[in-house]
């Protein structure tokens, strides 16, 4: 979208089958071998590869996101870890929304990459909704990409047992994906060999930024290959495009 002039902007929302797709992340550490901006960077490729199946035009991405956890993202104790409070995020997607309501967008789909943001960008499209009223027929879907990876592609990437989502944080999954989408991104001699996290079933406040691994990475990425990126891009992006078709279309 930020490729366009308004002219052709104009243009394409004119169809009323366009599909506007708004890109999350966050600018968080992701181990020594990930760049920061990775849930971003993740979320607008898979954004864009969906966009192309369904008639859809991408919004620049958000690339600051709600605050980076211990046990899902490794803390805000790490240099180059930024983020937002979760009023601001939800009052920024309550802007942003609006904005494409005004505009007449009537499908909408907002592609989350970080895992911490997902009930700050509800409230905000929540917000939203009620600003803009019933009368408005504007529709909007929000996702976690990583929702729609199968079981069947889960068993071919980790063919040892999938770790489970909570400790793919700079693990196997993105640092596949980043080697299919941005390989000169990624430095696979920088991946650590940590073993698994072990966090408690609780939370403590300060965060207890020992319980996370030095290097920032919950499991190790050793597994990750842009061969298994390639699998899941293509796998994902099939799967979002056929839930973006079946509820707009």
């Amino acid at each position: 979208m930020s490729s366009l002039s308004w002219v052709a902007y104009q243009q394409r929302m004119q169809d009323e089958t366009l599909v506007v797709f708004i890109p999350c992340g966050a600018l968080e550490q992701h181990g020594p071998h990930l760049p920061l901006g990775t849930d971003a960077l993740l979320s607008a490729a898979i954004a864009q590869s969906v966009a192309t199946k369904v008639n859809g035009l991408v919004a620049p991405p958000f690339s600051y996101g709600y605050k980076s956890q211990p046990k899902s993202g490794g803390g805000q104790h790490f240099p180059g870890t930024t983020s937002l409070d979760g009023h601001s995020l939800s009052q920024s997607i309550r802007d942003v929304v609006r904005e494409f309501a005004r505009h007449g967008i009537k499908n909408l789909v907002i592609v989350d990459g970080h895992y911490e943001n997902q009930w700050f960008l509800t409230e905000g499209i929540d917000l939203a909704l009620r600003d803009i009223g019933s009368s408005h027929s504007i529709r909007i879907m929000r996702l976690e990409y990583w929702d729609f990876c199968t079981e069947a592609t889960l068993n071919e990437v980790f063919p040892h047992g999938f770790p489970g989502f909570a400790l793919e944080h700079a693990a196997v999954i993105e640092t596949s994906l980043m080697l299919h989408y941005y390989p000169d991104f990624v430095h696979l001699d920088q991946i650590p060999d940590d073993p698994p996290a072990n966090f408690p079933p609780y939370d403590m406040y300060p965060a207890c930024s020992h319980w996370v691994p030095a290097s920032g990475v919950l499991s190790s990425a050793k597994g990750a290959s842009a061969a298994k990126g390639a699998l899941m891009a293509a796998q994902i992006t099939e799967s979002i495009a056929k839930a973006v078709l079946s509820e707009f279309n």
